[in-house]
C-alpha cells in the first residue's frame, strides 16, 4: 500500500467456512473465536469458532480466513474519535 491510490474493500465469503478480503491495513488481535482486523473503512470483527489466518499480505491489502464464521461486526469507533478531534479544535 505504497502509492496513493486507496485499495477498495471487498469481502467475499464462502460457505461460512472462508472468508477472502482486501482493503485491510492491520492485524488487530486474533484468537480461535474472533479476528478483530483494521480495514480503510474501520474496524471488522469477525466471530466463529476455529479461526484461521491463512494469507496475509498487508502490502496488497488482502487476508483470507478459514473456520466456522458466525459473524462479521464492524465498528466505527475511529470515525466517531475523529468527530471528536474535529469538535475540539
Amino acid at each position: 500500500m505504497t502509492d496513493n491510490k486507496p485499495i477498495s474493500h471487498n469481502i467475499i465469503l464462502e460457505n461460512r467456512s472462508k472468508i477472502s478480503m482486501s482493503g485491510i491495513e492491520k492485524v488487530e488481535s486474533f484468537d480461535d473465536n474472533e479476528i478483530v482486523l483494521i480495514s480503510n473503512l474501520g474496524e471488522l470483527t469477525v466471530k466463529g469458532s476455529g479461526l484461521h489466518i491463512t494469507k496475509m499480505d498487508l502490502q496488497t491489502g488482502e487476508v483470507n480466513i478459514d473456520g466456522n464464521i458466525i459473524g462479521l461486526v464492524y465498528n466505527e469507533t475511529q470515525k466517531s474519535s475523529s468527530i471528536i478531534k474535529r469538535i475540539f479544535k
